[in-house]
């Protein structure tokens, strides 16, 4: 299976934010090529928050780009297999913490953003993922800095989108 094949069995299976799910669903068919940085209608990107053991902690990235506290994530690689692989695989590089472990079902959220030239839409698919116990994370060449925020603290850092996405994990987790 093609990882635009896990992408579009994912998104049908995706239950909530139907209007948003479906216009995935109406990129991928009409681009071919939608998983892919190339593409410039838009294309998928994987993330993943990452949440402490103790469920009362998230790590997020100065994006270097953007100058944003946001989750982890990126762009999809040929070597992804899975979405939840690639939001895995990124989360990893970002944070620099191995033994991340995804949170049971598919993805807690989707969030499209418009984003610069040369491309138009960032169709981002939005997963969570919990540290292992002592776990030390590093600063990427994609970030300015790596921290870790309490969940009562990421309003007054991030946007709506992080917000958002840390409330679904929340629900997720049962909190």
């Amino acid at each position: 299976m093609s990882l635009y094949d896990d992408a579009v069995l994912v998104l049908k299976g995706y239950e909530g934010q139907e209007e948003l799910c479906q216009s995935y669903l109406d990129h991928l068919a009409a681009y071919p090529d939608g998983m892919w940085k190339a593409c410039s209608a838009g294309h998928v990107t994987a993330s993943a928050l990452v949440i402490d053991p103790e469920h009362d902690r998230v790590l997020l990235t100065l994006h270097r780009k953007l100058r944003m506290w946001l989750q982890m994530g990126g762009h999809c690689e040929p070597e992804d297999v899975t979405l939840r692989a690639a939001a895995l695989r990124e989360a990893t590089e970002e944070s620099g913490i191995p033994g991340l472990t995804p949170l049971p079902g598919g993805p807690v959220r989707l969030d499209r953003h418009p984003i610069p030239s040369p491309c138009n839409w960032h169709f981002d698919v939005q997963y969570a993922v919990l540290a292992p116990r002592d776990a030390e994370h590093v600063i990427s060449d994609e970030s300015l800095d790596v921290r870790w925020f309490a969940y009562d603290e990421v309003a007054d850092v991030a946007d709506d989108s992080v917000v958002r996405l840390l409330e679904a994990t929340r629900l997720r987790l049962g909190a």
